[in-house]
């Protein structure tokens, strides 16, 4: 597909990163030429250096014969003048906007981002998002990473192997029958840098981060399981009062059942946080200071989350806070190549705001029924959830692990209101909501799965 993505800055390299990656024609538009050099270099794709709205811009970049464009520029407005102009003058057929202000994406004005408004297809905000990763980390403690599927009954969890885990050396098609009343699934292996489906008779070693899926009211046995420590969380500690802070902040005020105080270090940053928290502390100073940490702590239960727009900082508050006494810690790393220092600096986990927003895009290019996707690791696997078509080759077929291709495993099938997780008797059936992991390179195969064929129109 030719895609055209506007904005060289850490969101729109990143998806110019996995996009490139699946051997898409990718067009990279900034004003910035120096930005442009670099990245295209960088990644081997097209660079246009430009102001992306103006219609000449977006001509050179190949608006005429593209087939999408993805603006994800630091300005809103900006955003939403490049697909206004896309549409109007070139008829692209789809268009995302990268839409930060929670202004603009008030329910109220639902219908701001249609064709007969501003013709935007989808928005993506990674400051929204973010804030959802961070509420679902709160609610499963014990995991590094998180997602809901099936609208909300399955969790798909990512937890390291760690020393005395009695699933060291256990098979992964033997897990059920050592835990019979718990529903959960083992659907990826995190090993030397890849994520791979399993095979049934796979064991788990330790040092490997698996991916599990597990029934919404089982993740805390679960966690319980795997001596996974899930103290109750009371108080959050945020440090970084910028939009995504605030943004963070203002959604764990709206559950009510957290007490929120954020560190800032810029005092216009911290007086505006201020006067926007009226039911948070606001404390104005340094996240590196131990000082300042322990003035923010409560005690038992503190949950430190560290938003700054430094990955570095994130990562040295989060080691500090460990070091004071806080019993978990939360950083925001962009990059990707930063990420892996989170077991080494005795962080519980990270959330990356790239994935996020490459798991929304993903979602727009995939063919077939398919209504949720995240990505996982650097782009080296996916959990999709799609539904099945009458005429889906799954359809009567087990979900075992060794029933399905290499480089694909079943996480489970959500059938009405009742979730089933795979096992003797268990068989794909039309309208199933199903749960797959897949390996990077099976996506085509997977689009099938949920794609209606030819024949049914035959």
């Amino acid at each position: 597909m030719r895609i055209i993505i506007c904005g060289a800055g850490r969101v729109g390299k990143g998806i110019a990163e996995r996009l490139a990656a699946e051997n898409h024609d990718i067009t990279l538009v900034d004003s910035n030429q120096r930005l442009v050099d670099q990245v295209s270099t960088d990644l081997e794709v097209r660079g246009v250096a430009g102001h992306a709205p103006y219609p000449d811009v977006l001509k050179a970049a190949g608006a005429e014969e593209c087939e999408m464009i993805i603006a994800v520029t630091y300005e809103d407005e900006i955003n939403m003048v490049i697909c206004q102009v896309a549409h109007s003058l070139f008829s692209v057929p789809t268009k995302i906007a990268r839409i930060r202000g929670k202004e603009y994406l008030d329910g109220r004005w639902k219908d701001l981002f249609a064709r007969s408004a501003i013709p935007i297809d989808m928005t993506i905000s990674p400051e929204r998002e973010v804030a959802n990763a961070v509420l679902q980390r709160l609610k499963t403690p014990g995991a590094i990473m998180s997602a809901s599927f099936a609208k909300g009954r399955v969790e798909l969890l990512a937890i390291d192997i760690e020393k005395d885990n009695p699933l060291i050396d256990v098979p992964v098609d033997q897990v059920a029958g050592l835990f019979p009343d718990l529903s959960a699934r083992i659907i990826g292996i995190g090993r030397t840098g890849r994520i791979n489906a399993p095979r049934s008779n796979d064991k788990l070693n330790l040092g490997d981060r698996i991916y599990i899926a597990v029934l919404d009211t089982h993740a805390s046995r679960l966690n319980a399981i795997l001596n996974q420590q899930e103290g109750k969380t009371s108080q959050v500690i945020i440090v970084g009062a910028g939009r995504v802070g605030l943004q963070v902040a203002e959604r764990l005020l709206q559950e009510k059942s957290y007490r929120v105080r954020v560190i800032e270090a810029d005092a216009a940053k911290a007086d505006e946080a201020s006067e926007r928290l009226r039911n948070a502390i606001v404390i104005h100073g340094d996240g590196l200071n131990p000082e300042i940490i322990e003035e923010a702590r409560s005690g038992k239960g503190d949950f430190l989350v560290s938003i700054t727009d430094d990955d570095r900082t994130n990562l040295l508050v989060c080691n500090l806070a460990k070091r004071a006494g806080v019993d978990r810690t939360l950083a925001l790393v962009n990059d990707p190549h930063l990420a892996p220092l989170q077991k080494d600096m005795k962080i519980d986990s990270v959330i990356d705001p790239r994935a996020l927003t490459v798991s929304q895009v993903l979602l727009r290019l995939r063919r077939g029924r398919i209504i949720a996707l995240r990505t996982l690791g650097n782009g080296e696997a996916e959990v999709v959830e799609g539904i099945t078509q009458e005429t889906s080759t799954l359809i009567g077929q087990s979900l075992d692990y060794d029933d399905l291709p290499d480089g694909i495993t079943a996480a489970a099938i959500l059938r009405g209101d009742e979730v089933l997780f795979p096992g003797p008797g268990v068989k794909v059936k039309s309208d199933d909501r199903l749960i797959l992991l897949f390996e990077r390179g099976m996506v085509k195969k997977v689009e099938r799965y949920f794609r209606v064929t030819l024949e049914y129109f035959q």
